[in-house]
């Protein structure tokens, strides 16, 4: 039975599908290391971020993960299936709620780029002051 969870991050949405296996994430149909390899993370950075709801829970390699994701850039997209698989390990088992809470896991990070004001060069650069 497959368990599943939702993470967002930025402009990224991913829907995370988690089932018992071998530990292999396959992310739009491709392994996370060939997926996030174009956007030249390398594997000790994905294991840093992506495994982390594993390392918390203590369960590295026992889950198969199937991932969609679709928006945003590649840091958001990376962080949305690390929520929504940090989602899907409390669905499946309560008891991770805990360490996974504590590990700063679930809370899903709000921040996005500010939006251009008028008058401003950018959200918030304005044109330099002349006094005269």
């Amino acid at each position: 039975m497959a368990f599943h969870g939702v993470g967002r991050r930025k402009e990224a949405v991913a829907r995370v599908y988690l089932k018992e296996g071998d530990g292999t994430i396959l992310v739009n149909g491709r392994p996370a290391e060939a997926y996030f390899a174009a956007f030249a993370f390398s594997t000790d950075h994905l294991n840093r971020h992506l495994l982390s709801p594993f390392y918390a829970t203590g369960t590295i390699g026992r889950y198969a993960v199937r991932a969609r994701v679709e928006g945003g850039g590649a840091t958001g997209q990376l962080e949305a299936v690390r929520l929504g698989i940090a989602r899907a390990l409390v669905e499946m088992t309560p008891e991770f709620r805990k360490p996974l809470k504590d590990a700063g896991l679930l809370t899903r990070d709000a921040r996005a780029v500010e939006r251009k004001k008028y008058g401003h060069r950018k959200a918030r650069k304005k044109e330099q002051y002349s006094k005269r």
